[in-house]
């Protein structure tokens, strides 16, 4: 079993999206902006949390 099977199905539904639908790079940055984002903001209240 390798990495992708243990995400989350959300995460791996992301990641199929970006790979068969994305069709443009603005399209993809968007989707890498707002990842990014939630991410950076989730990385602060667990750095807060310590």
């Amino acid at each position: 079993m390798n990495s992708f099977d243990k995400l989350p199905r959300t995460i791996k539904k992301t990641v199929r999206y970006i790979n068969q639908d994305v069709n443009s790079l603005e399209k993809l940055e968007r989707i890498e902006r707002i990842m990014n984002r939630y991410i950076n903001k989730k990385r602060e209240e667990l750095k807060k949390e310590k």
